[in-house]
């Protein structure tokens, strides 16, 4: 089954791209195609694209916006670009696991009614070490509104039940949900809560994710934006309404 990998990358994120395509290259599922989306400037990009050979690779196909609009318009861009019935999302700083694609490709094709497949993701420090955060679930399918339901945002506390940068997307339910949310540093957090309000899921028992801690983080930044419980409620009232609604059925292919 195509997939293709999305990446949203602007200028200071350059220097990881070398490493998010080694990841590529060792994956075991080979049906693969690389949609890297510029967000501003875009010569650190390609340069940087061009120094690791991805350049060169006709699995790889470059765009750019001209201009520079934040992820979630960046990865809604790459989106529109999209024809493959599974769409992965990969963070410009992260890594995919060398089987992910395989395990999270072969767990939506097996399960059709699931509009998303997630694995375990790690932590990759910048010592190199590797560390697990075990997911609250047991390897197979979970509800539709599951991932709502895990969602914890109480006052001091906030935790997702899986991490959004790594899920594998059903394309059909990626379009139903809208992509990705205009949202101030959880438009993936968004669009998660969205598609688990419209559709299951399925968890697969493999690691697919290594997601990069670096002090040039947006999640670390210090910031004056004030809406942050204002958009909680926003992203759980669109759920709440999804929830009460028939929900999204797959189109399948034959």
């Amino acid at each position: 089954m195509r997939v293709e990998v999305v990446t949203a990358v602007h200028a200071d994120y350059a220097r990881f791209l070398p490493a998010a395509w080694e990841s590529l290259r060792a994956q075991t599922h080979t049906a693969w195609a690389w949609l890297v989306q510029i967000d501003g400037p875009a010569s650190a990009v390609r340069t940087a694209l061009v120094g690791c050979g991805a350049a060169e690779d006709a699995r790889v196909r470059i765009a750019t916006n001209g201009t520079r609009e934040g992820p979630a318009v960046t990865r809604n861009v790459a989106l529109g670009r999209t024809t493959a019935p599974f769409i992965q999302n990969l963070d410009a700083d992260d890594e995919l696991e060398p089987g992910a694609l395989t395990a999270l490709a072969t767990a939506l094709d097996t399960h059709p009614v699931a509009g998303f497949a997630v694995g375990q993701a790690r932590d990759l420090l910048g010592s190199g070490d590797l560390v697990e955060f075990p997911l609250p679930f047991t390897p197979g399918p979970i509800a539709r509104g599951a991932l709502v339901s895990h969602w914890e945002t109480e006052p001091g506390r906030y935790l997702l039940p899986v991490h959004p940068a790594g899920v594998m997307w059903r394309r059909d339910l990626l379009l139903a949900a809208g992509g990705w949310s205009a949202l101030y540093n959880m438009e993936d957090t968004g669009l998660l809560m969205t598609a688990s309000a419209l559709a299951p899921g399925i968890v697969v028992e493999e690691v697919t994710l290594r997601y990069r801690r670096h002090r040039n983080q947006r999640s670390t930044q210090t910031t004056n934006f004030e809406g942050g419980g204002e958009q909680i409620s926003l992203v759980r009232q669109r759920a709440a309404a999804l929830l009460a609604g028939p929900g999204w059925g797959p189109q399948l292919v034959g």
